[in-house]
């Protein structure tokens, strides 16, 4: 998790008391949040406050929306096979030829149903070929034959979150009376609320892999944090239920791992990510607005690649597609033409957008970039060798520094117990203006510089503390999963 994002309830510190007074200035102007809204949100997994965290047998209550979709709405991850974890590249060689999105449905529906994979052919281009057959190599499964093949390793995850309502959240109706009742007094309480999404199965014995944000609430206007129970719903006629163990996630990454006793599953079959090209046939396959819609399959091609996405102030690179993704999909696979898992659906831009209106935007983590992180999950619950100085930072804008006398730069809010920058000597109220002599004037640009590190390095910062500026050589600490 990034500095910036720290609670500052976690840290003892000393108020401000430098004449500028911008920590006063700091909390009542920003009201304590260092960091402005933008546009994107985890509301992504599909919601119901009233739903039983345990379904009972032989049925399941059908879940409601959460919140409205955000302008940009997280959804969910696959899984991995975890010993044979992107072990088996394909060698089959892909035809470049890119996909039209100007032919019909009609054309669409003209694929080829030929079965026998060893004697497919791509349909020569022309105006009677579908966007298809024009999208996927010659050798390429059929759609149907895609989801027989992905389907029995796609799973349903639910999760029971547990909040206390406040007065900002709960909402006062025409009459005075709270959303959750009672006449205009906060809520004491403990509400629940479950959540569910989408995960891949990644071994026979039960690893499952699934988006970060399924299990952990720290977006949506709940902030629930963790979940207090995740469960795991198999795809067949029974519904199978498992109670599930969080192994381990990671929020910057989206992703997460969980554990369910049981042998024998169907494991997916994983690619590589890095052998996509643009204009490829991909498949979605996910559990959109709850189970009601379980394994709801659609179809896209890659729209394109290494695309730099902000997500809730989260940097990720991803990949694009066409393929429909909604709310509920979250953690689902995103398959190439041979039925591999080569993304983790992950993400969609909402219906508008600003001011513009848009259509056909979905994003999946590519799963070859997943590799380290889910083994690092499945190892050591965490991801190793992470940076991080233990503070909680706010930009010095330059009107700030203008209005208050002091230097643009990252001002230190917060300082960790025992943390990297406690034990170098940095205390609430520093402002940090450079990482080893680079010149910084935003929490961002501190971050970029400190990431290029690993835990264990040692940094010089540029500190302005007591009317001086002076240099602090700063031993980055290792991220752990409670920070």
């Amino acid at each position: 998790m990034n500095d910036q994002n720290r609670n500052q309830n976690d840290y003892n510190y000393n108020p401000y008391s430098g004449n500028q007074n911008y920590d006063a200035f700091y909390q009542n102007g920003m009201n304590g949040n260092p960091q402005q809204p933008n546009e994107s949100s985890y509301v992504n997994v599909y919601s119901d406050p009233n739903r039983s965290p345990k379904k009972p047998s032989g049925g399941r209550t059908f879940l409601k929306v959460l919140a409205a979709v955000a302008a940009l709405a997280i959804v969910s991850v696959s899984s991995v096979e975890m010993y044979k974890l992107f072990g088996s590249k394909n060698t089959a060689v892909k035809d470049e030829s890119s996909a039209s999105d100007t032919t019909s449905a009609a054309d669409t529906e003209a694929k080829t149903k030929d079965t026998d994979t060893s004697s497919k052919s791509s349909v020569p281009a022309g105006k009677n070929a579908s966007w298809v057959s024009m999208a996927a190599p010659s050798d390429a499964l059929t759609i149907p034959e895609i989801v027989d093949k992905a389907l029995p390793s796609v799973v349903g995850i639910s999760s029971t979150f547990e909040f206390t309502p406040s007065n900002s959240m709960m909402g006062n109706d025409f009459w005075g009376f709270n959303f959750y009742g009672g006449y205009n007094s906060p809520s004491t309480t403990t509400q629940e609320i479950t959540a569910t999404g989408t995960g891949i199965v990644m071994s026979e014995d039960g690893y499952i892999i699934t988006n970060a944000h399924v299990i952990y609430d720290d977006e949506s206007d709940y902030k629930a944090g963790k979940a207090t129970a995740v469960s795991v719903v198999m795809g067949d006629e029974n519904e199978t239920e498992y109670d599930a163990q969080i192994v381990g996630y990671d929020l910057q990454t989206d992703l997460a791992v969980l554990k369910i006793d049981a042998t024998g599953l169907t494991a997916a079959e994983f690619g590589n990510s890095d052998d996509l090209a643009v204009g490829e046939l991909v498949v979605a396959i996910g559990n959109p607005l709850g189970f009601e819609l379980f394994g709801t399959t659609t179809c896209g091609i890659v729209s394109a690649l290494n695309r730099e996405v902000t997500i809730n102030e989260k940097e990720m690179t991803l990949i694009q597609t066409d393929a429909a993704i909604n709310s509920g999909n979250s953690g689902g696979p995103l398959l190439n033409a041979y039925g591999q898992v080569i993304g983790i659906n992950s993400a969609k831009m909402g219906s508008t957008y600003g001011s513009a209106s848009v259509e056909g935007l979905g994003f999946a983590i590519p799963i070859t970039d997943a590799k380290e992180i889910i083994d690092d999950l499945i190892n050591n619950g965490y991801v190793t060798g992470r940076p991080q100085f233990g503070i909680t930072g706010v930009t010095v804008t330059e009107a700030d520094a203008e209005r208050f006398n002091i230097p643009q730069g990252v001002y230190v809010y917060a300082v960790g117990e025992d943390s990297a920058a406690a034990e170098a000597g940095i205390t609430q109220g520093d402002i940090i203006t450079a990482v080893d002599g680079t010149s910084i004037t935003t929490m961002e640009e501190l971050n970029e510089l400190k990431n290029q590190h690993n835990a264990g390095e040692t940094v010089k910062l540029t500190v302005f503390h007591g009317g001086q500026s002076i240099d602090v050589n700063v031993t980055l600490q290792e991220v752990k999963q409670e920070d």
